[in-house]
């Protein structure tokens, strides 16, 4: 696979959005902020995001909603890679939020659900029906962790419910080309679940003691974050460790498609054929362009 360097010097860039106009929009976790690249790699600042920018897409407004984990990394230098460290003491739960693209204006929708805080909202996932699923991730505590979930809300503020509760780190989520399977990436157990979809936010019941399906677990010691699904239903999950991109097909097949940096989370794909796929190395902090065997599933919304 043939990488082309698009812009370097990110301070753990995440969340991916291919834009219009060719450029990218993507979030900087510890730099805070919502950031735009154009083509040629030059950054420019589209609104500050104090604790822990995550998550970015696209809503149905064309606005830009976050799920901001409110700062619940501690990074640190491991010989010249950016490491995601232990979740600081200071750190009291995360968000979700709206940025309006034309004025930066951040506005914040979500902070609980049922009276329960969110701790560290991860990533998210519109439907057409404009509302989004999105992960919690949990954290980390000096006695273990605290569970994630997955959750589902409308855009405008008016409902969020949870779906799954007590999952241990779920991460990257996406939904299948007609929409009856919402997937999930654990990033500690290296595992893609598969949620069937009875309705517009609603699960259909799981199998007993089972939160869900399990799609693949992945051999050895092996991490996964963010994910983008094909335009023909496989799931690619930034993989760590392993670093690259993972193809899950449905049927739990894997190809691997490697990247040179251990931390790699997310990818997104646009271009008029949805092949160009955009790539956050973020242990070194670089954005890398490629041209993807297959075409990417086309988001609900963009802008």
């Amino acid at each position: 696979m043939d990488l082309t360097l698009v812009a370097e010097g990110l301070q753990f860039p995440e969340g991916p959005i291919a834009m219009a106009d060719g450029s990218v929009l993507l979030v900087e976790i510890q730099r805070q902020t919502l950031t735009r690249i154009a083509p040629d790699g030059t950054r420019t600042t589209v609104a500050d995001l104090p604790g822990g920018p995550n998550g970015a897409a696209i809503g149905p407004d064309g606005a830009v909603y976050i799920t901001n984990n409110g700062g619940s990394f501690a990074f640190f230098d491991m010989g010249g890679l950016n490491i995601p460290g232990p979740t600081p003491e200071s750190h009291t739960g995360g968000s979700i939020q709206r940025v309006d693209l034309s004025t930066g204006a951040v506005t914040t929708l979500y902070e609980a659900c049922d009276g329960k805080r969110l701790v560290g909202p991860n990533d998210l996932v519109f439907d057409r029906h404009g509302g989004f699923w999105f992960t919690d991730h949990g954290c980390s505590t000096p006695d273990g962790r605290k569970y994630g979930a997955l959750y589902y809300a409308r855009a405008d503020g008016s409902h969020i419910v949870r779906l799954r509760d007590h999952l241990i780190s779920p991460n990257g989520v996406g939904l299948s080309p007609d929409e009856d399977v919402v997937y999930v990436a654990d990033t500690m157990l290296g595992r893609l679940w598969a949620f069937d979809v009875a309705a517009p936010g609603e699960l259909a019941p799981p199998a007993p003691l089972q939160p869900g399906r399990v799609v693949c677990n992945l051999p050895g010691y092996q991490l996964l974050d963010s994910l983008a699904v094909e335009a023909d239903g496989r799931v690619c999950v930034a993989t760590i460790i392993n670093g690259g991109i993972t193809a899950f097909s449905p049927d739990g097949t894997t190809e691997h498609f490697a990247v040179p940096d251990v931390i790699v989370t997310n990818i997104c794909f646009g271009g008029v054929d949805r092949r160009d796929a955009w790539i956050t190395a973020s242990g070194t902090g670089i954005l890398f362009k490629t041209r993807w065997p297959r075409p990417g599933l086309s988001l609900n919304f963009n802008a």
